[in-house]
């Protein structure tokens, strides 16, 4: 039967025992904290790029890419930027939007391929963020191929996804709205943070009410940096720091998502979104494509996006698909797509001689901080995807489900993911995301304001490593935050 260890995606050359030997020999940890491991300032191999000082330091194309490669990144950074308009439309290539979405493009969500942000008010848009909803489960919604698989449906009105744009004649399915309650959190040294604990509301909702029993999940859109590198990783080598019965003692029990794939008919492992319910970088997309704007692809061919049948007149509204295409982003436009996506370039780390880097690295590995965020993986030997092939990468995440506790819970299972379970994010680049950005926020919703509120938001399995952070003299904290920065 197939399973997480499945790679359909992917033509591996099988390691050999002396390659696996060396790489063990890589990836052991650091024997002292006095200088920089050996190309820990490549923290994406050979595609690393160098750090542009303006808002495109996660918009280039990956170093190791061939002139061919680059031409096709070109094309499918035309296709990501692209701006969808209503049909019927004389742009036929461009037409289909919606007639509910979230966005117009792919960019307009992730602005400048960097991370989406809260809505700052009552009246300020949420562009870069939505509710995914569903409601509990039955018999039919079951995947008897997946073991604890957790059976979830989407509300029988708002779908999977809710929608707070559309166009003309339609009504939007929502407004967010985000109200912040701020709490204080002593720190050792005499200093205080604030955290901002978030509520959600979907008002000025255009069906009717939800479900009695739906479950909202907000999300903002994460960076995409480095993504074809994840996908690279073996899925041997990341199921083996999964321990969900907590075998070793040590409080740390990662479990792997498995889902199904719609590319490939099959469960396999979950690597990409927030709860890495995606197994492809080309499934995350195509999934995007319908949700966040509405237009079909081979892989979900609804020219309504995910309109229900409560939602008649979007279902029935004019949609770009059925001409020479078939779909309205055909097969060679979602590898396009896809293409871009897996090659943005991660920046090379900056100041990593720095005395205090140094010591916050030493303290991010004391602290366990380790234990979820693995520093270090090598990708798959590939036959077709040389710049994927064989890199020493450094993300900082082990791509595995964790319990975060109640304070991020979102209460919303998907697949294997409870609701307080969520995938590692991965960090390299995560110090320049004011730069690309324009803010400084993270965590799955954008609570936090800096990264020591997102460590202070920690709990459940993290809860011990928030408390030795919290209790870090002042210097050491800071040194904690330089290291994180020069990620």
């Amino acid at each position: 039967m197939a399973g997480p260890l499945d790679e359909p995606h992917l033509n591996v050359i099988p390691r050999t025992a002396e390659e696996s030997a060396r790489i063990a020999r890589v990836l052991a940890p650091p024997a002292s904290f006095d200088t920089p491991q050996r190309f820990e300032d490549k923290p994406a191999g050979a595609a690393t790029v160098r750090v542009t000082p303006d808002t495109n330091a996660f918009s280039l194309p990956s170093a190791s890419l061939d002139f061919e490669g680059e031409l096709n990144f070109k094309v499918g950074n035309g296709l990501f930027r692209k701006l969808w308009v209503s049909s019927p439309s004389s742009t036929l290539a461009s037409d289909g939007l919606g007639p509910l979405y979230n966005a117009r493009s792919c960019q307009r969500c992730h602005i400048k391929d960097g991370r989406g942000h809260a809505p700052e008010g009552h009246d300020d848009n949420a562009v870069t963020m939505f509710l995914r909803i569903s409601v509990p489960g039955g018999p039919a919604d079951m995947i008897p191929q997946i073991e604890d698989y957790i059976a979830t449906a989407p509300d029988a009105t708002y779908g999977g996804q809710m929608q707070d744009f559309s166009l003309p004649g339609h009504a939007a399915e929502y407004r967010l709205q985000v109200d912040y309650e701020e709490i204080e959190v002593p720190l050792a040294g005499g200093a205080v943070a604030s955290l901002r604990k978030p509520t959600y509301t979907a008002a000025d909702l255009g069906y009717g009410p939800l479900h009695p029993e739906a479950m909202l999940s907000p999300r903002v859109a994460p960076q995409m940096i480095g993504l074809g590198l994840l996908e690279a990783v073996p899925a041997a080598d990341i199921l083996a720091y999964a321990d969900p019965d907590d075998a070793n003692g040590d409080g740390i029990s990662g479990r792997a998502n498995v889902v199904w794939s719609a590319e490939y008919d099959m469960p396999m492992l979950g690597r990409f979104g927030l709860k890495a319910g995606a197994p492809t970088i080309r499934h995350q997309s195509a999934a995007a494509f319908s949700g966040d704007i509405g237009i079909s692809t081979p892989l979900f061919p609804n020219a309504w996006g995910e309109c229900t049948e409560a939602e008649a007149e979007c279902r029935a509204a004019p949609h770009g698909d059925g001409d020479d295409r078939v779909f309205e982003v055909d097969a060679e436009g979602l590898d396009l797509v896809t293409f871009y996506s897996r090659n943005l370039g991660v920046p090379a780390r900056r100041n990593v001689e720095d005395p205090q880097v140094l010591r916050g690295k030493e303290i991010f590995y004391t602290t366990g901080c380790t234990d979820c965020h693995q520093p270090a993986f090598v990708t798959h030997r590939l036959q077709d995807r040389a710049e994927h092939s064989f890199q020493l990468i450094w993300p900082y995440t082990d791509m595995l489900l964790h319990d975060m506790g109640d304070g991020l819970a979102d209460h919303r299972p998907e697949a294997r993911a409870t609701g307080s379970e969520w995938r590692t994010p991965p960090l390299w680049g995560i110090g320049l995301t004011s730069q690309v950005s324009g803010h400084s926020q993270f965590l799955h919703d954008g609570r936090a304001r800096s990264l020591l509120e997102a460590i202070l938001w920690h709990g459940g399995e993290a809860q011990p490593h928030r408390d030795s952070v919290a209790a870090l003299p002042v210097p050491d904290r800071a040194a904690l935050i330089a290291f994180l920065e020069s990620l």
